[in-house]
């Protein structure tokens, strides 16, 4: 039995180890990286990037309203009429075809190429008001609104602006103007190539002699509607120019400021050491190629994309500007997007790119002002980039979403929606994570407490377990051993056998108590007190000890014959007989429970009814 309980205790104590062990592990297991920190099995390290970095990163505007005057152009008489006798010249000897199309077209190419020569501003002018710009990327660097963006994205030379509003701005008046002259041009039908180089005398012509009145410059930032990107009813947020670089090959940075913004999403700065030659860089913006096709909606052409590709060199400009030149695509209107590394910090901003002679940009010629230069700017203006709330509570509602632990998530995502009610993702994150859960498709694991409480469950239990088999234990030890034996007689009387040698038996602990029977007195005459000898009742010996279970005996003891011979009550004492002798039944003593001091009252308690029970005694004559 001992051997069993042993083997028991060992079990169970292997069993509070392991659920030990569970716990640990369960409660440890939080603290590791999320399985997708470097690109999980099914979620590319873009597209993490991209869900981190895009609440952060917003379309910039910069727009120029002024009133445009334009003259009217009038012929110069004499330098057209020598034009015409030299094309004369130049059909007769075959230089040009005979058709009068072409003699035209020959023309309007040749006045193109030097307008002031063959025109003139005259009266009246004209006017019209316009508004022209540009839109780049900008992006948030503390929660109360200052954002990083480029240089020339936040203004432009004078010949910069003048080309732009001519092309913007005066494109009426350039098709005017040409429709007016191949009116006057009589029995030629024109086609577009005619009306194309009719139209670019005008263009040079008007850009040449436009004068801008009551300019004014706003830069804002058009803020995402839920969902991403902006639409056509989202507002321009003003914002202030707070400090601006040179151009590219200059320090191209700017910083805004746009006023009574808390919580915004931002970004954080990495170090130029965090990337090098052959690293992948992952550029965020708008890009311009898709903004300005006509094949997209408005909503999609204003959301961000992130595109990627490797670190090709650094390099320095004629100022002895740093820049990074990476094979990551870019175009116009990624311009001031920020440039990160693997790890998701900003290494840098997109300024520039070589651009093609139809003026597409080209891919494998990305220019990236590094993040020192923009760290610079910032502390010149003392700003400190810092990560708000919302960018900590997106993060991890975002690792958890990725993990597919949507019950984890869905109550972050609610407090990102509370802290910036206007960011542009989380109302579809809680939907999908919602979805998720509906699904059945949510892993998230049981919090930590729950498994500690499980654990300390299991401690209880298997503690309260080792106690009693430990209580029970010690009491089987204390009931198995011998109780004391009792070789005196009461009363000072000698103990003798009980019946014949052959009948004598050990005391043991019965299963039942035994009786001893002590002679009061005898039909044929008292003996003394020390006479008793060997034999039978008939001398006034004890009577041989039934044992029990034997014939003429129930399992507790009692006398079950009628034939004269002693009976025993429920409570052990003898029944009168018929002679008027009482028979004493010495109660059998108790288990050896509470140890010596309990046998010791017992046995008093004893000798003390004994005693007055051979007090009672009298003999016949007395």
């Amino acid at each position: 039995m001992n051997g069993y309980l042993a083997t028991l205790i060992r079990g169970l104590a292997a069993t509070a180890a392991t659920a030990l062990l569970a716990v640990t592990a369960t409660v440890a297991a939080p603290t590791s990286s999320p399985a997708w920190a470097d690109g999980g099995e099914n979620v590319s390290v873009g597209t993490l990037l991209a869900a981190r970095a895009h609440p952060a990163v917003q379309l910039t505007s910069l727009t120029f309203s002024a009133e445009v005057v334009v003259p009217t152009a009038e012929v110069r008489q004499g330098a057209l009429e020598e034009l015409a006798t030299q094309i004369q010249v130049l059909v007769a000897a075959g230089k040009i075809p005979s058709d009068e199309p072409s003699m035209y077209k020959y023309m309007f190419k040749r006045m193109a190429a030097d307008v002031d020569k063959y025109l003139i501003p005259a009266a009246p002018n004209r006017k019209v008001e316009a508004r022209v710009g540009g839109m780049c990327t900008g992006w948030w660097v503390t929660p109360d609104g200052y954002m990083v963006t480029g240089a020339h994205c936040v203004d432009m030379s004078d010949d910069e602006l003048s080309q732009t509003f001519a092309q913007q701005a005066l494109q009426k008046f350039n098709e005017e103007d040409a429709q007016e002259v191949i009116k006057g041009l009589e029995n030629v039908v024109a086609d577009d190539a005619l009306i194309e180089a009719a139209q670019m005398v005008y263009i040079n012509f008007n850009s040449a002699h436009m004068k801008l009145q009551k300019l004014q410059k706003s830069l804002a930032v058009l803020q995402s509607l839920p969902g991403g990107g902006v639409d056509k009813t989202a507002k321009e947020v003003p914002a202030e120019l707070v400090s601006v670089g040179e151009s590219y090959p200059g320090k191209d940075f700017a910083l805004l400021k746009v006023n009574n913004q808390q919580n915004l999403p931002t970004v954080p700065l990495g170090d130029d050491s965090d990337v090098q030659t052959g690293d992948t860089l992952y550029i965020s913006g708008f890009p311009g190629l898709v903004t300005n096709t006509p094949f997209f909606s408005i909503e999609s052409k204003l959301d961000p994309a992130m595109t990627e590709g490797p670190y090709n060199a650094r390099r320095t400009t004629t100022e002895g500007v740093p820049y990074i030149q990476t094979q990551a695509p870019s175009y116009h209107g990624n311009s001031g997007g920020p440039v990160f590394s693997r790890d998701g910090k900003v290494v840098g901003m997109l300024i520039a790119g070589t651009v093609s002679e139809g003026g597409e940009a080209s891919e494998n010629e990305s220019f990236v002002l590094p993040v020192s230069i923009i760290k610079e700017k910032l502390n010149e203006k003392n700003v400190k980039p810092s990560a708000s709330l919302t960018t900590t509570k997106y993060n991890e509602a975002l690792d958890a979403f990725f993990a597919k632990h949507y019950k984890d998530a869905l109550p972050l995502f609610r407090e990102v929606q509370a802290l910036h009610p206007n960011h542009p993702y989380v109302a579809k994150y809680i939907t999908d994570s919602q979805q998720a859960i509906s699904a059945g498709r949510d892993e998230t694991p049981q919090p930590v407490w729950l498994w500690i409480a499980i654990g300390l469950g299991v401690l209880i239990v298997v503690g309260g377990g080792l106690a009693l088999l430990m209580v029970l234990r010690r009491r089987r030890k204390r009931a198995t051993a011998t109780p004391p034996s009792y070789g005196q007689a009461y009363g000072g009387v000698q103990a003798t056998a009980i019946g014949g040698q052959e009948e004598r038996q050990e005391w043991r602990q019965p299963a039942a108590p035994q009786r001893y029977a002590l002679p009061q007195g005898e039909s044929s005459g008292a003996p003394s007190p020390g006479a008793y000898s060997r034999g039978g009742p008939a001398q006034g010996q004890y009577p041989p000890q039934p044992q029990y279970g034997g014939p003429g005996y129930d399992q507790t003891g009692h006398d079950d014959r009628h034939d004269g011979h002693p009976r025993y009550d429920q409570y052990g004492q003898p029944i009168q007989a018929p002679d008027g002798a009482t028979r004493y039944v010495r109660p059998a003593p108790p288990a050896y429970q509470q140890g010596a001091e309990r046998d010791v009252a017992e046995l008093e308690r004893e000798v003390a009814e004994l005693r007055r029970r051979l007090g009672q005694r009298q003999s016949p004559d007395a």
